[in-house]
């Protein structure tokens, strides 16, 4: 049985916890990465203490063999991963890159999609979209633009075929950066320290792991508040056709997002997230009431799920938004059509919601979105989850 982890909001809703309940509780061989890159942030806490931000290895990267792939449709950032994995290794984490493989034809960011990145939202002054600013847009906005000239994974291992990848790279961005050859030995020793592999090919039990939210969807998003990556169920089942999963969608007890962009319900006096702290990039971080509208659009936009999680019920919000005014914008189109997509988003800063209150959460979603929920989130920690019996397919 393999185990699809989505987030039905705008992100941030406790994909990485629960990732490592999963890995905990079940026969877990490796979690698979499949959308986005290094600006996930998915925070998990061990009952011993020792706490991670997993930003590209799996976020049960915590428990002894649990593998990570990062799969063709990542954007490895090479730099940020040596960072990374240096933070596992000083938690004890000592075999991190013996359990790492890389789809050899992942696009990978360079300080040179990172510096275009960061100028492109600065020019926007206060029109910013929203943005991590580690460089993901603008990876794949070059790829889209030059196919055959964007660096891969694959082409680390081969410096000759870089350095002229790296340098058309540099030149045509026009943004700055360090010079080629002073990045060349960096991409080639990550070539030579991780397994560079052709394709996925599962030898147990999987959790795909999903970056970001639905409601960021470079497609079903509100544009153009939107990030450059499908972050549905769709490229994990690209990756793994014709087998048996379990398509969980993660939900908080309120809606948040962390960035530019329409928040309805927005904002909650008086509760804040420690580890979604104001930065120079996204901003603040925002906190709404519970949209029961957004999130029936983000799960008929995913194509529905075989259960729910549902994440921070320890923090008291006694009420949420179960319909706006007029919600009747708020429907899944064709992928594509950036235009409607816009205009719904027009829609959305205007929407008017309205309030009910809430006792018991679980009933409520449930209700509120046709789905059980099979796995309460009372705490940060694998001990605090409440599973149901129908976690299972």
């Amino acid at each position: 049985m393999h185990y699809i982890v989505v987030d039905l909001g705008f992100g941030d809703c406790g994909k990485g916890t629960t990732v490592d309940y999963l890995c905990a509780t079940r026969d877990i061989d490796t979690v698979v990465r499949f959308n986005g890159g290094a600006q996930a942030a998915h925070t998990v806490v061990l009952a011993d203490g020792r706490k991670h931000t997993f930003a590209q290895f799996g976020s049960g990267s915590l428990r002894p063999g649990v593998r990570t792939h990062l799969s063709r449709f990542m954007v490895v950032d090479p730099l940020a991963l040596v960072t990374e994995a240096c933070g596992l290794v000083s938690l004890g984490v000592t075999d991190i890159w013996q359990r790492l493989t890389v789809d050899r034809s992942a696009l990978i960011a360079t300080p040179y999609h990172r510096a275009a990145n960061r100028s492109a939202e600065l020019a926007r002054g206060a029109d910013r979209h929203g943005s991590c600013g580690m460089g993901v847009g603008a990876t794949m906005e070059y790829a889209l633009r030059y196919p055959d000239d964007a660096p891969r994974a694959g082409d680390c291992a081969s410096p000759s075929v870089l350095r002229r990848k790296l340098a058309q790279l540099r030149d045509r961005l026009g943004a700055g950066g360090p010079p080629v050859e002073a990045c060349l030995p960096a991409f080639s020793g990550f070539a030579s320290t991780v397994t560079l592999v052709d394709g996925f090919r599962p030898t147990g039990s999987c959790v795909f792991e999903g970056a970001q939210g639905v409601l960021l969807d470079e497609w079903h998003g509100f544009h153009p508040y939107t990030t450059w990556s499908t972050t549905t169920f769709a490229n994990a089942f690209a990756l793994l056709p014709d087998a048996p999963v379990f398509r969980l969608g993660v939900l908080r007890t309120m809606t948040t997002r962390h960035g530019a962009g329409p928040l309805p319900t927005g904002d909650i006096p008086g509760i804040t997230d420690p580890n979604n702290p104001t930065n120079d990039w996204q901003g603040p971080f925002r906190v709404g009431y519970f949209d029961v509208p957004l999130h029936r659009y983000a799960l008929e936009a995913a194509g529905g799920v075989d259960g729910l999680v549902l994440t921070h019920l320890d923090l008291d919000v006694g009420r949420y938004c179960p319909e706006y005014r007029d919600s009747s914008f708020l429907r899944v189109g064709e992928p594509g059509d950036l235009d409607r997509q816009a205009a719904m988003t027009q829609s959305l800063l205007t929407a008017e919601p309205r309030y009910a209150p809430v006792t018991d959460w679980v009933r409520t979603v449930e209700e509120s979105l046709g789905a059980d929920v099979v796995l309460e989130s009372w705490g940060p920690t694998a001990q605090d989850k409440k599973p149901s019996g129908r976690l299972t397919a």
